[in-house]
């Protein structure tokens, strides 16, 4: 993630576990302490976001599940 936020897919337009790499690395990243503010602040900003794509996806799977299981 050197590159700017520009080339970087919105987390909307991304897969599940395309999201959750991404975000791997953004707490590897934070949790080694090597970058400056305003770097540290870019990642979280992007961890948020793609955390909340995550979550999203998740909770469009459970409603999914749970409209299957009502359908039954």
């Amino acid at each position: 993630m050197t590159t700017s936020d520009d080339s970087l897919p919105e987390p909307g337009d991304m897969t599940y576990e395309a999201a959750r790499d991404e975000l791997v690395d953004v707490v590897r990243r934070l949790e080694s302490g090597g970058a400056d503010l305003e770097e540290s602040l870019r990642l979280w900003e992007r961890g948020e976001a793609l955390a909340a794509r995550c979550q999203e996806v998740l909770d469009g799977a459970l409603r999914r599940l749970d409209e299957g299981a009502r359908a039954d």
